[in-house]
């Protein structure tokens, strides 16, 4: 039976909060492009999926053997195992087109991907994989393979620009009577808030009447706001947003649209959405959405040619439209590095080091350690990542503030961090009087973390002893957990440049520095 059509607010596949999980899934269906799909390709794309680790069947969590394999990071599932996990994992689950079960279970995973232009499939014909579904995956590949000179993180943040500057509401993949381009929209009204010289942005609790505003009027949704800001202020309860939200929705149905959803879970997820992009500022701590006037020529340009828009009927044009790369987002650049937005970078750091006492920042880098999401209203807006980068620099700032220390993440114009340092440079360059260290940090736990980040750390340190001669040079290179080839290769570089990098867990470098006067005490002995 087929749905009827409702005003609904935007809502994405929360199996693809992160992006570079995105890429993963898409990655998956790199050896399939061009063959039909059907349920038995299918269950080869699953296989792949579950022995890639990207997801977890209760049945994985029930079994202590397989689940022993699932957490360590070096061990793969054999196809014997493979095939118990499927087998023993019913999928309760049915999307329409598709069968009921793993078939279904494939389409919840990929149908984002799909309406981003990355990848297109369907029952029985060949699956396509986009230009820009290539260009994602080989832009993670970079960023997380080699010491990439041409930031691949920059171009991953244009890629999904790309995507979600065209998306709309009411596209075919979507039964939706809501009719708009929730970037556009928002970046039109961004625009009419800033002429209020006094405005800091869309405050996060104003962001559900954007993602159920009816219609392409950004006009009309700034009074609204602008009225509604006039009546409550910034203190409106979630009982009258919710309220104002089911009305634009025209809808009394509180079972249909839960209020947790419009007025949480999907405002969380829609920000970080926002954030991918890199062309949108945190202000007050995330309690404002504003324009990163580091990007202000994207932004004028998405304006100009984007507020407007042709409506598609047909699922395959629509995915044809989202492919297509403009290649203008790829050229724009940001406004260089130089001293000034290094200084806000600093600025934004030292203020956040003394927003938050220490217990909080290492609570933070504990639930890194464990792959738990963090409850903080403002990192939780940060990719784990980059939020990494983000919490060490806090972490050693506040232990340390005699130091002079330089984080190399991407920033906006607050100086908030919106994607991990780039390559050629270390994560954190730390500077005293008598030491000149960097400390680099990972998420990776495999084997990988030798082959992708020591030989990297081993020329950034060459590079620092060349320019700061032998004045106390090292790396701390911090982990969730360190594999035992990263030691090996910790010692050849030790061996063979006698140059020390002192590998870390993240628990352990937190309890270390509690009991340290000085980063030098973090220097020890491998063998």
């Amino acid at each position: 039976m087929r749905k009827v059509e409702e005003h609904k607010p935007i809502s994405f596949s929360t199996t693809m909060r992160n992006p570079e999980r995105m890429s993963q899934f898409i990655a998956c269906m790199k050896d399939f492009e061009g063959h039909i799909l059907t349920d038995e390709l299918i269950m080869q794309i699953v296989r792949k999926v579950i022995k890639n680790k990207l997801y977890k069947p209760n049945y994985i969590k029930e079994n202590c053997a397989i689940n022993n394999i699932y957490n360590d990071e070096s061990s793969t599932f054999s196809n014997v195992q493979l095939d118990d996990i499927v087998n023993n994992s019913p999928q309760n689950h049915k999307e329409a087109g598709f069968a009921k079960g793993w078939s279904s279970r494939f389409d919840t995973w990929y149908k984002l991907c799909k309406e981003f232009g990355f990848i297109y499939y369907d029952m029985d014909k060949k699956i396509e994989i986009s230009s820009s579904g290539h260009m994602l995956c080989d832009a993670y590949l970079l960023n997380s393979k080699y010491d990439d000179l041409n930031n691949s993180g920059k171009k991953i943040q244009k890629i999904f620009l790309n995507a979600l500057m065209k998306y709309q509401t009411n596209n075919p993949f979507r039964r939706n009577l809501n009719q708009n381009a929730p970037i556009p929209l928002l970046l039109n009204v961004l625009n009419l808030l800033a002429l209020n010289s006094y405005s800091t942005g869309l405050h996060r609790r104003e962001i559900p009447f954007l993602m159920c505003w009816e219609n392409n009027d950004y006009e009309r949704l700034y009074e609204f706001i602008i009225n509604f800001r006039n009546k409550y202020g910034f203190k409106a309860s979630d009982e009258i947003i919710y309220e104002e939200c089911l009305k634009l929705l025209k809808s009394s149905n509180k079972k249909r649209f839960k209020m947790s959803q419009i007025i949480k879970e999907g405002v969380d997820d829609f920000i970080r959405k926002l954030r991918i992009t890199g062309i949108f500022s945190l202000r007050g701590l995330g309690r404002f959405v504003d324009i990163n006037k580091l990007e202000s020529e994207s932004v004028d340009y998405i304006i100009k040619n984007y507020t407007k828009y042709n409506i598609f009927s047909n699922k395959y044009d629509f995915y044809k439209y989202m492919s297509e790369i403009d290649t203008k987002i790829l050229e724009f650049q940001e406004i260089a590095a130089n001293h000034e937005i290094n200084n806000i970078r600093i600025k934004t750091l030292r203020k956040i080091s003394q927003k938050y006492s220490v217990e909080q920042i290492h609570k933070e880098l504990r639930n890194l350690q464990l792959n738990k999401n963090s409850e903080d209203e403002y990192f939780k807006l940060i990719d784990s990542p980059t939020r990494l980068e983000f919490l060490t620099s806090i972490a050693i700032i506040q232990k340390f503030p005699q130091y002079e220390i330089h984080p190399n993440y991407s920033i906006d114009d607050e100086g908030n961090p919106t994607f991990t340092a780039k390559g050629g440079v270390a994560d954190i360059e730390i500077y005293d009087t008598n030491l000149n260290s960097i400390v680099e940090v990972t998420l990776m736990k495999s084997r990988q973390q030798a082959a992708n980040e020591i030989p990297a750390i081993t020329r950034h340190l060459k590079k620092q002893r060349d320019d700061y001669g032998n004045n106390n040079v090292f790396s701390l290179f911090i982990a969730p957990n360190i594999h035992e080839d990263t030691v090996y290769m910790c010692e050849f570089t030790r061996y063979k440049e006698k140059l020390g990098i002192y590998p870390y867990t993240i628990v352990d470098f937190v309890q270390k520095i509690q009991t340290t006067n000085s980063l030098l005490e973090l220097e020890y002995n491998l063998n």
